[in-house]
């Protein structure tokens, strides 16, 4: 089976399996999903929503948390991973927004991509989910299972980024990294399928008997 069989079994299966892909991180609008994905780096959706479900209420404005400063953006976000970072990253790009942008975000990759703490893969999830634009962001989840299901040689996010989109109808691209994510969290997990159980790795590759090796993006 080549590349393009095994992406028509991926989409096959992803989309049977969820017709509906709505967004795991919670927020209150635009601004707030780009904090909430900022925040996201090296941690769970989970533990994003619980932190950020009471700050929302209160501060969901570029604004709101210029005025809070960073010291105080830290003490509501400590339970996250990376918090003084994470911090300094909110507040200055809530700066940002309000000097070049008047306070709200851009719908391009450039701009977003200039803002600090953004990079390529937190822009791709703003330009597809909230201004509805194909983009195919990738993170280190998306990466496994690419390489597990063949559609990549694992080289980097990058390259898996290329790989992806070359294989996938751009209609797909915005639902489809959403369901990726899903599948792999219920059935494709890191330390327990290791591409030779689920459905979609056995679909994909039926005589596959050893765990696979992936390679780290």
């Amino acid at each position: 089976m080549n590349q393009k069989n095994r992406a028509k079994v991926v989409l096959k299966n992803l989309d049977k399996i969820y017709p509906k892909t709505p967004i795991p991180l919670k927020h209150k609008n635009i601004f707030t999903l780009l904090v909430s994905v900022v925040l996201s780096a090296q941690t769970t959706d989970l533990n994003v929503n619980n932190v950020t479900k009471d700050i929302y209420k209160k501060y969901y404005k570029p604004e709101h948390f210029v005025k809070l400063g960073r010291k105080k953006i830290e003490k509501l976000i400590k339970k996250i991973g990376l918090f003084r970072n994470k911090a300094k990253s909110i507040y200055i790009l809530s700066k940002q927004l309000i000097k070049k942008h008047n306070g709200k975000v851009p719908g391009n990759f450039k701009d977003l991509e200039d803002l600090h703490g953004v990079g390529h893969k937190t822009a791709s999830v703003i330009i597809s989910q909230k201004f509805g634009l194909p983009a195919f962001p990738v993170d280190t989840h998306i990466h496994r299972l690419a390489q597990r299901w063949g559609l990549t040689n694992g080289k980097n996010v990058v390259q898996t980024e290329k790989d992806l989109k070359r294989l996938f109808p751009k209609k797909s691209w915005n639902k489809l990294h959403l369901q990726i994510i899903y599948y792999g969290r219920e059935y494709c997990k890191a330390r327990e399928c290791y591409g030779v159980t689920c459905k979609i790795c056995t679909n994909c590759y039926p005589k596959r008997k050893k765990p696979i090796k992936t390679k780290k993006a």
